[in-house]
């Protein structure tokens, strides 16, 4: 395949910009979109082979733009890209049409390790993947933010006690 049209939705313009460089150093011709509406009227007019989605966007949910993406372009190699890794939106990203799913800080080569990887090849695994404490880290940062910042129904929804997560959500993140 020739052509390498890449579309590449993130609301974080250093980090969209930053990934576009370095796709198009890569052989990739990328457009660029910061929003779901953007990503989608995008996916429209530059038919991409190739998408890179983050899943939480200002304006809404990157699944949009994967579902869109799938409807105009079926065979398009999609990865959702987050910040905020879980199962459940793991297995909601790749139902949605990704054909796979990194966490942030993802690097380059482990993008387009697994925007190339095909059938049953299987990218090689990231060269320097989060501690399970920080991936632990993450996502008690995650449920934080998802209540709303209240401590006591985030400590009730992880099943622990609220003065454990205090302690807990006192220290520095893990590396």
């Amino acid at each position: 395949m020739d052509k390498k049209n890449l579309l590449i939705v993130d609301d974080d313009e250093i980090f969209l910009n930053r990934l576009g460089r370095s796709m198009e150093k890569k052989g990739f011709t990328p457009t660029l979109a910061s929003s779901v509406e953007e990503g989608k009227a995008k996916a429209l007019s530059c038919n991409p082979d190739y998408a890179v989605v983050d899943l939480r966007l200002e304006d809404g949910n990157g699944l949009d733009v994967v579902e869109a993406i799938r409807k105009i372009c079926p065979d398009a190699r999609i990865v959702m890209l987050t910040g905020y890794g879980n199962i459940a939106s793991a297995v909601a990203a790749v139902k949605a049409g990704a054909i796979d799913y990194l966490a942030k800080p993802a690097n380059v080569d482990d993008i387009v390790n697994a925007l190339n990887a095909r059938g049953s090849d299987k990218p090689s695994p990231p060269e320097n993947p989060m501690s399970a404490d920080r991936v632990r880290w993450e996502h008690i940062q995650r449920v934080y933010e998802l209540c709303n910042h209240n401590m006591s129904e985030t400590a009730r929804r992880l099943n622990m006690h609220r003065r454990t997560l205090q302690r807990i959500m006192a220290k520095r993140s893990p590396q």
